[in-house]
């Protein structure tokens, strides 16, 4: 451990003039609540919310917001500031055997980032055919001789379609790689191009871009906000989404996906946060930006359903009352009736009569169950909810595509400002690792990243390039991100110090932190993570893990299989997940050998 320093006393190495700094204290603001409100917010929370009992489900969610998410965003705010350095200087000022912990965050940064934006190269390529009229996800596409629909289409609907075939183009299995689309290609170098001129100099150029990436979302969802609140259903999608269901906390389930979905919602052990905090004056209310920064990201999280909701509620509305038309129109047919003599508002009335009286035919005509409720039950996240669900509901709408134009580039200022706090991970742990001189420019750094980045992450242009996204998604930013914040609080509550670590912050707020964060760090926190841990794992290793595959051969929404991974790509799965973490031990035990080393040499020269 090395040796402590005075309260208020910073090294030497660490008051160089030189370091960069953010333009002011709102600047770094945005900026964190940027990095921590993402794509997750919008497409990921909402689902969360409908699947486990409505506004039941914000019980769980507040409680690990509390004794998880704020301790741990308030401990690395703190910590960085303090030390002002990046992951990796950080736990290496602590002890050099905790160096392993700022590696594992920056490779987890990386990792995350190949694929993070991918879905910014899915995001450019609807917003591109947003433009035309009609929106190409709205119809089937005519077939080669031009003489019909094309059957794939027909067979599943348009949305799903231009998802899976025009724009995956995906194959029906993970292990048939099949070729690179030139479109997504195109897509993924136009999204890494805009990243690297947003992050050229780092916080130099992102401290200027946030301004624009983190207020236009909440613009968008503002206006999607008064437009959905204004659609027929809208009412039903909200009531569906927050009738707290209090049955459901009985499911251990909920409260695991509770605390995961605050933790990685806040992007905490990713090193994004350590390294924006770290370019702060050590004089700054670290307490303040916490509780700031965490209750933002909630308060969208919450603020995103409504219009999500609303939108979804209006699709579901629609599709029902499709359901209703057709029977109507196929009982008109069947029984010669007047043309408007059945309407919805009566249909339950005349269905039942007739059922009565002439079961047999009522039965031949085949109708579909029209029921609000099952349409409402057509649940979806990520790529689901965005690229499927909602552009279908968007169709629906008078002026779709200044919606769908509007919706896209929300989306993605939402993942790219997200984006500048993964390059940021990547960035600032690399130049404290030494590896590259001090006279190679920023530029050349920042673009260097950018274009490794976009050449590994062709892989997720290939056919079967979607599957593994959710691979990685699922193993790469999960586990390692758990373990990692682990050991980054006890690190802090048992190497450095509680004492220690509280006077550091009394010396930058002009306050003690009180008895809530020192418990949290030093005993909830740590406890509820490695629960967190070892459910995750324990529910993991009782399945087999399973994906879901394109089958245009279905013809029930969504058209997709599940199917059993094979053993190779288990093998991937597991060292996706093992990968960061072995950093942590690694560099541990290099020091461990050094040190052993460096005594038995000086025992020999010693004895000589």
């Amino acid at each position: 451990m090395p040796k402590a320093l005075p309260v208020g006393m910073l090294p030497e190495v660490l008051k160089e003039d030189d370091r960069p700094k953010w333009d002011n204290k709102f600047q770094y603001i945005l900026s964190c609540i940027g990095f921590a409100v993402g794509l997750g917010n919008v497409w990921r929370f909402p689902y969360l919310c409908q699947i486990y009992g409505g506004g039941a489900f914000l019980i769980p969610y507040f409680i690990a917001l509390i004794f998880e998410g704020i301790p741990l965003l308030h401990l690395e705010l703190a910590i960085g500031q303090y030390l002002r350095r990046g992951s990796v200087g950080i736990w290496s000022t602590i002890s050099p055997y905790l160096g392993g912990v700022g590696v594992a965050s920056m490779a987890v940064s990386f990792i995350v980032g190949l694929y993070y934006n991918t879905i910014l190269c899915w995001v450019l390529w609807y917003f591109f055919n947003s433009f035309q009229d009609p929106l190409p996800w709205s119809t089937c596409p005519l077939n080669e001789n031009r003489t019909g629909l094309i059957e794939e289409c027909c067979a599943s609907t348009p949305v799903n379609y231009f998802w899976y075939r025009r724009t995956l183009n995906v194959t029906t299995d993970i292990t048939e790689s099949g070729t690179t689309q030139w479109w997504l290609v195109l897509c993924l170098a136009a999204a890494w191009a805009v990243v690297y001129l947003c992050t050229i100099r780092g916080i130099e150029t992102t401290g200027k871009a946030i301004y624009v990436t983190a207020f236009f979302p909440y613009l968008v969802l503002t206006v999607f906000l008064i437009r959905g609140l204004t659609l027929p259903g809208a009412v039903d999608g909200l009531v569906y989404l927050f009738t707290p269901n209090l049955n459901i906390l009985k499911n251990p389930r909920v409260w695991l996906d509770a605390a995961t979905q605050i933790f990685f919602s806040l992007s905490l052990a990713f090193g994004g946060l350590i390294a924006f905090s770290s370019y702060n004056p050590p004089k700054n209310d670290c307490e303040k930006d916490a509780v700031t920064v965490a209750v933002v990201n909630s308060i969208t999280s919450l603020y995103a359903s409504i219009p999500i909701f609303s939108v979804l509620g209006f699709k579901a509305t629609t599709s029902y009352w499709d359901c209703l038309d057709r029977n109507i129109i196929s009982i008109i047919n069947a029984f010669d009736l007047p043309e408007q003599s059945i309407l919805r508002d009566n249909y339950t009335t005349w269905f039942e009569s007739l059922n009565l009286e002439y079961p047999d035919k009522i039965a031949s005509l085949k109708l579909k169950t029209c029921n609000l409720q099952e349409f409402l039950d057509q649940s979806a996240s990520g790529t689901g909810l965005a690229f499927i669900v909602f552009t279908e509901a968007i169709i629906l709408m008078p002026g779709s595509q200044v919606w769908a134009i509007l919706f896209f580039v929300m989306l993605f200022s939402l993942g790219l400002s997200s984006m500048f706090g993964n390059i940021e991970g990547v960035f600032t742990p690399l130049m404290e690792l030494n590896l590259i001189p001090k006279s190679v420019p920023k530029e050349a750094i920042s673009g260097v990243i950018c274009l490794i980045s976009f050449a590994l992450a062709l892989c997720f242009t290939l056919r079967s390039g979607s599957y593994w996204l959710h691979v990685f998604d699922s193993y790469a930013g999960s586990l390692p991100l758990l373990i990692i914040a682990f050991f980054e609080v006890t690190a802090v509550a048992y190497v450095y110090g509680i004492k220690r670590f509280s006077d550091n912050i009394k010396w930058m707020t002009g306050r003690q932190p009180n008895l809530y964060w020192q418990v949290m760090w030093k005993i909830i926190s740590p406890l509820l993570m490695l629960t967190v841990f070892l459910a995750f794992v324990s529910i993991q290793v009782q399945k087999q893990p399973t994906y879901s595959a394109w089958n245009p051969e279905y013809k029930d929404f969504p058209a997709k299989e599940e199917k059993l991974y094979p053993g190779w790509v288990v093998a991937i799965c597991a060292l996706l997940a093992a990968l960061p973490s072995i950093f942590i031990p690694a560099v541990a035990l290099y020091h461990l050998i050094k040190r052993v080393v460096g005594r038995q040499k000086s025992s020999m020269d010693s004895s000589l």
